[in-house]
This record gives C-alpha cells, structure tokens and sequence, in this order.
C-alpha cells in the first residue's frame, strides 16, 4: 500500500508540476483512483503528502485542489527574497570558509551538468543553503525559510525555457567566482540577477 501511495504521489507531483494539472484544479479521489489504477486509500495518502510539500490544499468537506497562487502572490515572493537574498550573499561572502567555497563551485558545476531538473531543485537547495548559512545571521535565515517556498522552486525549474535555466545556472558559476574573488558587491549584484531571472520566468517581468 505504501509503495502504491509513493507511486500515486510521485506521479501526480510530476503532473502539477509539469503543468499537466492545473493551479486550482480540484483532485478527486475515485477520479484519481481510476486513472491510477489504485484504491482510494492511497490516493488519499499521495494527497496528504502532496499537502505537506505545499502543491496541494486539502479543504474540510470540499475534497483537494492545486495550490494556486496569484501573479500578485508571486510577485511578491520574489519582491521579499530580492530584499532578503542578495544582503545574505553579500554578509556570507568574507566568511565562507574553503570547504564551503569548494562545495559552492562543486554544486554549480553539477547543476550545468544535471539533466533532471527535480535532481537541480535539490542541488539548488544545497547551494542557496550555504550562503545563508554563512551570513551567520537566525533571523535572517528564518525570514528566507518563510519566503523560499520549495514548490514555487519547482515550478521555476520546469518552467524555464532553454535559455533562461542555463542563465541561472550560469548565475551560480558567477556567484562562486564573486566569492573566491571576496567582492560581495559582485556576488550580491549576480543574486538580484538570479531572482530577476526566475521571476521573470514565473511572473513576467514589470
């Protein structure tokens, strides 16, 4: 039963974010049942865990839908983490150590080398995650936490074009090289870039 629960939420976990099932659209557990090829008690275990990762709300008496999320909700995300990001990459920058700048430069090229994008949200995850342990800063990391919001993540990596997933993995390259260079301008001012990038992807730009 469990390996048909991780079956069914993998499967519908791709097909949210691949675009397949719409934000706001409801999920019916014996229509999903059906399709699936499963009972009913696993599709309701798959939407309990797509619950958790946030792709998914589930109502009392009115049954699952796709999380959805306005444009304005979106732009204003990303509005929060262009105010929070870029300052945590500038702070981190004179205190990564070189163990942390190796495993910087080591994510970066495995990102550019990575054919599965689910494999770069993970990836991505692991580099943004050093910086804002480096800023030294609780608060700070409590604030991203809040406003890095991992399907929103997913979403951007599947629905970058050709050219704009290269431009941001291209971004992490740069990054590394701001920070083996010291200059936390530079590294700052390739983060802004970087969630310019992505929320033009997912929002458009202004």
């Amino acid at each position: 039963m469990r390996a048909a629960a991780e079956q069914a939420a993998q499967r519908l976990r791709e097909e949210i974010l691949a675009g397949v099932i719409p934000s706001g659209a409801r999920l019916g557990e014996v229509e999903l049942a059906g399709r699936l090829s499963v009972s009913r008690t696993p599709i309701r275990e798959a939407l309990t865990r797509l619950a958790a990762e946030g792709l998914v709300e589930i109502q009392p008496n009115r049954g699952a839908r796709v999380v959805s999320r306005s444009d304005e909700e979106l732009r204003e995300i990303f509005e929060l983490r262009l105010r929070l990001e870029p300052y945590a990459v500038q702070q981190a920058v004179p205190a990564l150590s070189p163990e942390q700048l190796d495993d910087l430069e080591a994510l970066a090229t495995e990102m550019i080398e990575a054919g599965d994008r689910d494999a770069l949200v993970e990836l991505n995850r692991r580099f943004h995650s050093i910086f804002i342990e480096a800023a030294g800063s609780r608060p700070l990391a409590d604030a991203l936490r809040g406003v890095t919001h991992a399907p929103v993540v997913h979403q951007n990596f599947h629905n970058y074009t050709p050219e704009g997933l290269q431009r941001s993995l291209h971004h992490h390259v740069e990054m590394v090289a701001a920070a083996r260079a010291g200059d936390g301008d530079w590294a700052e001012a390739v983060m802004r870039a970087h969630l310019y990038n992505a929320r033009a992807t997912m929002v458009g730009a202004r």
